[in-house]
C-alpha cells in the first residue's frame, strides 16, 4: 500500500504542477479562453490511463496462468524500465520544467486548439500510464487487489490537494528534495517489483532456477503475518526468494541508488531546487 501511495502521490504531483503550469501561464497571459482545450486534454489521458489499466487486469484475467505468468514478468520489468527513467529524468529536468513546458504550450497556442488538446494530452498521459501500469504489477506481485488501489488514490488524492496549494501559492517546498527523497525510495520498491517480475517468468518457464532459493526464512517471517504482510507490501519481500531474485534485486539496487545519490556535477539542472516549478 505504501509503495502504491508514493507512486500515486509523485506521479499525480508531476502530472498535476504540469497542468498548473500551462493553466497558470495560460491565465496570467489573458488566454483564459483557451483553458477548456487543456481540460480536454487533460481528459483524454486520464480516460486512456483508466482504460489502459482495465485493459490490463481484465484482459490478463482470460489468459492461461503461463501466459500470465509471462506477461506479468515481462510488464513489470517494463514498469521498473519507465518507473527508473521517471526519477533521473524528474531529478535532472525539474528546475526547467516551467520553462520547458511554457515554451511548447507558445507553440501549440500558435499551431491551434488541436495541437493545445495533444500537448496536455502527451504531458499528463505519460505519468498516466506509468502510474496504471505500475499499480497493475504490483496488484499481481501482492495478490491484493484492494489495498495497492487504496494506496495508489490516497496518493492521488494527496497530490492533487498540494498541487491545489501550490497554485493558490499556500505551499512552499523544494521540489528538488521532494523528488529525490521519494525517488530513492521508489527505486527500493522498484528493486522488489522487477525481482518479482523475474520470479513470474521462472514460473512461466522461460527462465530456470524457480526451486533453487537463496534462503527459506518462512518460519521466522511467516508470509501471512503482519508483519510479513507490511514487509511483502512495502518492499515486495518474500522469505524463500530464488537466488536469481536476489541477485536480480542487488545487481538493479544497488549501482541504481549509487548513481541516483550521487551529486550532481555543477551546472547541471539539477543544482537547484525546483521552486520555478511553483504556479504561484
Amino acid at each position: 500500500m505504501f509503495g502504491n501511495y508514493l507512486i500515486g502521490l509523485r506521479e499525480g504531483l508531476e502530472a498535476g504542477l504540469i497542468v498548473c503550469i500551462l493553466i497558470a501561464y495560460l491565465v496570467k497571459t489573458g488566454r483564459q479562453d483557451r483553458l477548456v482545450p487543456v481540460w480536454l486534454g487533460v481528459a483524454l489521458a486520464v480516460t486512456l490511463s483508466l482504460g489502459f489499466g482495465a485493459a490490463l487486469q481484465f484482459g490478463s484475467s482470460t489468459l492461461t496462468f503461463q501466459t500470465q505468468e509471462a506477461l506479468g514478468g515481462i510488464l513489470s520489468i517494463l514498469s521498473v524500465g519507465l518507473v527508473t527513467w521517471m526519477v533521473f529524468w524528474m531529478r535532472r529536468t525539474a528546475r526547467h520544467l516551467k520553462s520547458d513546458l511554457q515554451g511548447k504550450l507558445d507553440a501549440a497556442l500558435a499551431m491551434g486548439t488541436g495541437a493545445l488538446v495533444l500537448t496536455a494530452f502527451i504531458a499528463v498521459g505519460r505519468e498516466g500510464l506509468e502510474t496504471s501500469l505500475f499499480i497493475w504489477t504490483a496488484v499481481q506481485a501482492t495478490g491484493d487487489g484492494i489495498r495497492p488501489l487504496i494506496g495508489a488514490l490516497l496518493g492521488l488524492l494527496t497530490s492533487v490537494v498540494l498541487v491545489r496549494l501550490f497554485y493558490r501559492g499556500a505551499l512552499k517546498i523544494n521540489l528538488a528534495a521532494f523528488f529525490t527523497w521519494t525517488g530513492a525510495m521508489l527505486i527500493v520498491v522498484a528493486a522488489g517489483v522487477l525481482a518479482y517480475g523475474f520470479h513470474d517468468l521462472q514460473e512461466a518457464g522461460f527462465l530456470p532456477g524457480l526451486h533453487t532459493l537463496a534462503f527459506d526464512i518462512g518460519d521466522t517471517v511467516p508470509a501471512d503475518s503482519w508483519y510479513g504482510t507490511l514487509l511483502k507490501g512495502l518492499f515486495n519481500f518474500q522469505p524463500d526468494p530464488t537466488v536469481l531474485q536476489v541477485v536480480v534485486w542487488g545487481l538493479y539496487l544497488v549501482p541504481t541508488m549509487v548513481f541516483f545519490l550521487a551529486p550532481q556535477r555543477r551546472g547541471t539542472p539539477a543544482d537547484s531546487p525546483a521552486r520555478s516549478t511553483t504556479a504561484g
